[in-house]
């Protein structure tokens, strides 16, 4: 029996949301199951093609529906779950009780645990540290930005290593040493150990080159990455910067995409407004009602930055 297994790649939820699913499928229906990973990146041209459904169960874990009639398990929290409405409507008429969607939970993972006791009698009670540390990164539920960006716990040293290593294959190993093994010993392993030094050098450079290139337009904090070798950052050095900002607007360049970042700050005293996902669901992007983001073409900054420009002075409104 082999499984292939979707998920959101350089996530530290979707890394946990495809380790905690396996743990379920083995303990609950094939305990002698081989787990196959395949890492999902959103795109301009979003597309699930047939060869990525080539297991003999598939899933999709921490990422959009597919309709492909070779899914079985199905898992997302994401307010932008569908690429179209005919995707909806699909999922709609499913009733395996394989495809599942629940966008208040705040992390995936959390989801898939609650699902699989619920109605399934299974539990890890190993893994209620992982299930833990997804929802609060997913969910922002640190307690302040400086715990945010200054990396003290495991997971969130964890975080930076998923988020910043190059490929699939680092992420990959993380999942399968997820599985079974605590945080603090994930962290420990030599290999994660020796990417995870030149990544938090890079994450203090990342952070003066944001603090230089970064202003705030009224509860906007905005800033453009093109031009420098920023292809992820934490998400949270704007509000670590500018504590009394609402959202945040970035454009940042890669080799496979444009993206246009658009956050709001866990921390304000100000409720923000503005659904993000709503917001860029406009632009063929998505998200949840907090945090959002839109993927261009490869070199269209131009149109990234008009973009980028228009919700800047959307949110700026109130």
């Amino acid at each position: 029996m082999r499984i292939q297994v979707l998920y959101h790649d350089h996530c530290f939820d979707g890394a946990a949301s495809a380790a905690f699913f396996t743990r379920f499928i083995q303990g609950a229906f094939y305990p002698d199951a081989e787990f196959a990973y395949t890492g999902m990146a959103h795109k301009a041209s979003q597309i699930f093609e047939d060869r990525l459904f080539d297991g003999d169960v598939n899933a999709i874990v921490d990422f959009k529906y597919s309709s492909n009639d070779r899914l079985t398990w199905w898992f997302d929290h994401h307010q932008s779950a569908f690429l179209s409405p005919e995707d909806a409507k699909h999922f709609a008429l499913d009733h395996s009780g394989k495809k599942l969607y629940d966008p208040s939970f705040k992390s995936c993972t959390l989801f898939i645990s609650t699902v699989a006791k619920e109605r399934f009698g299974f539990t890890a009670p190993d893994l209620d540290e992982l299930v833990k540390w997804a929802n609060i990164i997913d969910g922002a539920q640190y307690l302040d930005a400086k715990t945010a960006v200054e990396l003290g716990a495991p997971a969130m040293k964890l975080t930076l290593v998923i988020e910043g290593s190059k490929g699939s294959d680092v992420v990959q190993k993380i999942i399968r040493y997820m599985r079974e093994m605590p945080l603090d010993r994930i962290v420990e392993q030599p290999e994660i150990q020796e990417l995870y030094r030149p990544l938090y050098d890079r994450h203090l450079r990342n952070l003066e080159i944001i603090k230089d290139r970064a202003r705030q337009e009224g509860p906007v904090v905005t800033f453009d990455l093109a031009g420098y070798d920023v292809e992820g950052y934490n998400k949270f050095i704007p509000y670590y910067l500018f504590p009394s900002s609402v959202y945040t607007v970035s454009v940042s360049p890669s080799s496979f995409r444009t993206k246009i970042s658009v956050g709001s700050n866990p921390w304000t005293p100000v409720e923000p407004s503005h659904n993000l996902a709503t917001i860029c669901e406009r632009y063929g992007g998505g998200g949840h009602a907090r945090v959002g983001a839109i993927s261009l073409e490869p070199g269209a900054l131009t149109e990234a930055r008009r973009v980028a420009a228009e919700i800047i002075e959307e949110l700026k409104q109130g």
